[in-house]
């Protein structure tokens, strides 16, 4: 099956030995006390929601988070032990499901807690606080319904967590701003502790957190992006370096070689017209799979036979165009499209997006290729 596979039109190679080694370069640099939290809602961001975290948990890791209730029932349906986090909104009427798979639900808001604490469910919980970055949460300020949720005996409290909302940017604004932030996180650990309440697990960093604040220690940081190897452009000179692999790749077939002459255009609306003659060949993939229409006409690389070309033309549902150059290149080739030295943080600038953007919208209709040394004892 996987060589019929790797015959397709276009597909995704998952480089699992990659995932391993960015799993381990993390728990290197973080604290001996601090777990991780393995993020995998959005299909584990393109790469695959069961695959992947089976794999984690092969090599020990236990604690994972995802955006909605079926993203949660997948993964316990798919023999996933440890914990599992729902980040997002789940129906009150559907709470039976998030104890039957013995998940673990947030609580999004004031009015979400107060529906929870009068239902008839005995729910294990995270309650999310909200220090700016006025999405989901508690209030900061609203002391008072977090202790009452923490003393309610229909919840069973495990963790209370936050979300850093410019943890990206360097700009001092924005760092003013985190800091106000981790403050004010923390100055709400500290209330509830000298009110001698259990406060469960604490988290505030997810991966560009704990790349700019290595030095915030809670239970667990958040990790998607950093565990995929990816890096937004966005980030830079982070205080934590890491020196991480991809673990994605996206490569189609080419399916035709032709000749144009100087003056012919290609594709949908003529956006490319050769300047001269040049060959062109067309690969298997298009937006439909989840590469950027957005990208026509901007000259993004890809690599063939272990050379860059480029995109021309409007990219299609189905299919794109390439001016393969002076490359030797024939029907059957493989062009990737991610990967190699066209990463996903290179494609998604040129998408004027981010990387994580760009590897969630990869389409079902790519196969993907799970590619890993055994593990041994």
């Amino acid at each position: 099956m996987l060589q019929e596979l790797e015959k397709s039109r276009a597909w995704i190679e998952v480089n699992l030995d990659n995932l391993k080694y960015n799993i381990m370069e993390i728990k290197q640099a973080i604290s001996k006390y601090t777990k991780i939290i393995a993020v995998v809602k959005a299909n584990a961001y393109g790469h695959g929601l069961v695959e992947v975290s089976k794999y984690l948990n092969d090599i020990g890791i236990y604690d994972f988070a995802v955006a909605t209730l079926e993203e949660g029932i997948t993964l316990r349906k798919n023999g996933i032990v440890g914990n599992i986090l729902i980040f997002g909104y789940t129906d009150i009427s559907l709470m039976k499901y998030v104890i039957e798979y013995d998940l673990i639900q947030t609580v999004v808001d004031e009015d979400y807690a107060k529906k929870l604490m009068d239902s008839c469910y005995r729910v294990k919980v995270h309650i999310k606080i909200n220090t700016g970055m006025n999405r989901n949460g508690i209030s900061y300020q609203n002391i008072s319904l977090i202790k009452e949720i923490y003393k309610n005996e229909t919840l069973d409290v495990l963790g209370i967590y936050t979300h850093l909302c410019a943890v990206d940017s360097l700009l001092e604004e924005d760092v003013v701003f985190t800091k106000l932030q981790i403050k004010r996180y923390f100055d709400i650990i500290d209330i509830l502790k000298k009110k001698n309440i259990n406060v469960g697990s604490t988290h505030i960093q997810s991966s560009y957190g704990l790349l700019h604040y290595p030095e915030v220690i809670c239970d667990y940081v958040r990790i998607g992006s950093l565990m995929y190897g990816t890096h937004n452009k966005l980030v830079e000179n982070p205080k934590l370096k890491l020196d991480l692999k991809p673990v994605l790749t996206v490569k189609a077939r080419i399916t035709s070689v032709k000749t144009i002459e100087k003056g012919e255009t290609v594709g949908y609306g003529r956006i490319f017209r050769a300047e001269k003659k040049l060959k062109i060949a067309t690969a298997s993939i298009g937006f439909a799979d989840g590469y950027p229409r957005n990208l026509s006409g901007k000259n993004v690389p890809v690599i063939i036979n272990g050379k860059k070309a480029i995109v021309i033309g409007r990219i299609c549902m189905d299919i794109l165009m390439i001016d393969i150059k002076d490359i030797e290149v024939k029907v059957g080739d493989i062009v990737t499209l991610i990967g190699d030295k066209v990463t996903a943080d290179l494609v998604a600038d040129f998408a004027r997006s981010a990387s994580y953007e760009l590897l969630c919208r990869l389409g079902t209709r790519l196969h993907r290729i799970y590619k890993y040394e055994k593990i041994t004892e």
